[in-house]
């Protein structure tokens, strides 16, 4: 059976829209070899309506222009917006058949169903699919869940202190005593108690937030669990953060390859790489977006890992070079967090569909990776080194002071000798008299 949603993340009353006609387009020949008849036909109805909906929106933007264009995008509209019933309808028959087919989709039709996630998964499908994607279905550590809320975790009182300031104003998580809050602290503390290296990390609450609007809770845990098993997310969240650290790394030199200008002007006003771009790895986008647009990220996210997160990254910095490279630092600060979050707002498919124009070599990141490793290991052995031989100078520090203290102790010695060998002979003069100066006292 389907698992219910919670609580529906999209804001947006065009999100059943986005999540069916988005780039890049899908086309129904694809894997054709492995798609029964029907399948066939509802592909093509899915692209003949996408057809419709692109003209649609095509000539819905020129009502601006002449009272003659204004008149036939009216009745393109009224068209349309009847066909979407239908569209909706269809998509909710593919994706039904989808997750009751599961298997036999990721096996054999692998290539059809990559590109349907990227269309974007319908949002009462989303709970089930996500699960299927990442095999939470079946976990084990499911069963421990109650007996973990039943015990204390050191890491309690930091997600209480953050609790508040994941998504604060969504209706679900506002209010101290919402369910939303009480579901999300469960959650959290229950993982900080299965995985204690990594414990809590603040931005895991937003992603830990967005699978709550979507699943119960013990469902969001064990999807939470696989996440950062499977998709590199522990590795980014342990203290070290040494992942984190390979992103940007790996994310600047794409950005030094493919925008070279951007990347100079960045250098020049010091606009660190780390500044704006750690929260889209750590937080994928969730602290970027609005919900309904980095939920289709994410969508992609559990099929295709981080890589998405460094193809939407470029798209972003691609569509915004002309207006960055004209601004300084505290401009450009300003236009991440102002500008930059709302620009595809009403279309989400145009960001999907940059960020797979982003070229994206696997091989080279995997070059970027042993070379990063290469570099950390080489100021791994220097710290060791400087450690030893700050270690070897506190030694011959102590050996020193000590040896001077000897030399002090030794020179003392040969004073007090000294003048008890200068006085000797008048000793030794006195000596004899001594007994007649006692007789006479």
């Amino acid at each position: 059976a389907m698992a219910s949603p919670s609580v529906s993340p999209d804001s947006s009353s065009h999100e059943g829209l986005s999540s069916v006609n988005s780039a890049p387009a899908c086309s129904p020949t694809s894997d054709s070899e492995n798609l029964s008849p029907d399948e066939l036909e509802l592909l093509a109805k899915l692209e003949e309506q996408n057809r419709l909906l692109e003209a649609d929106s095509k000539s819905m933007r020129s009502m601006n222009g002449s009272r003659r264009n204004s008149g036939s995008s009216l009745v393109s509209s009224s068209s349309a917006s009847s066909n979407l019933s239908h569209l909706e309808e269809d998509t909710w028959i593919l994706w039904g058949r989808i997750v009751n087919e599961w298997d036999e989709w990721r096996k054999k039709k692998e290539k059809l169903l990559k590109e349907l996630i990227r269309k974007g998964i319908p949002h009462h499908f989303r709970a089930i699919v996500w699960q299927l994607l990442c095999s939470a279905t079946d976990m084990p550590v499911k069963n421990q869940y109650s007996e973990l809320l039943k015990m204390s975790s050191p890491c309690e009182k930091l997600i209480r202190r953050d609790i508040a300031r994941t998504y604060p104003e969504h209706e679900f998580f506002k209010g101290q005593d919402s369910l939303g809050q009480e579901v999300l602290f469960n959650v959290m503390k229950a993982y900080s108690l299965v995985d204690r290296e990594v414990g809590y990390c603040q931005g895991s609450a937003f992603i830990v937030g967005l699978l709550l609007m979507q699943m119960p809770e013990e469902e969001a845990f064990c999807v939470f669990v696989r996440l950062m098993q499977e998709y590199r997310l522990r590795e980014l969240f342990k203290p070290s953060m040494a992942e984190l650290g390979l992103c940007i790394y790996q994310f600047e030199y794409m950005l030094q390859e493919q925008l070279p200008e951007l990347n100079i002007h960045f250098r020049s006003q010091s606009f660190l790489t780390s500044m704006y771009a750690s929260s889209w790895f750590l937080t994928l986008f969730l602290t970027t977006f609005p919900l309904p647009v980095a939920t289709r990220v994410f969508d992609i996210f559990m099929y295709e890992g981080l890589e998405i997160v460094f193809r939407v990254g470029m798209a972003l910095l691609q569509f915004n070079q002309a207006e960055l490279v004209q601004l300084d630092m505290e401009g450009m600060s300003q236009y991440f967090q102002k500008v930059i979050p709302h620009q595809f707002d009403s279309c989400p498919d145009k960001l999907i569909l940059k960020a797979f124009q982003v070229k994206y070599n696997p091989k080279k990141m995997k070059r970027l990776e042993k070379e990063y490793a290469a570099i950390k290991n080489k100021e791994m052995e220097e710290q060791i080194e400087i450690k030893r031989l700050r270690t070897e100078n506190r030694l011959l520090k102590q050996r020193i002071e000590t040896l001077e203290k000897e030399s002090a102790a030794l020179a003392d010695r040969l004073i007090q000798v000294a003048l008890k060998n200068s006085y000797f002979p008048l000793f030794c003069f006195i000596s004899p008299f001594l007994p007649l100066f006692c007789f006479r006292a």
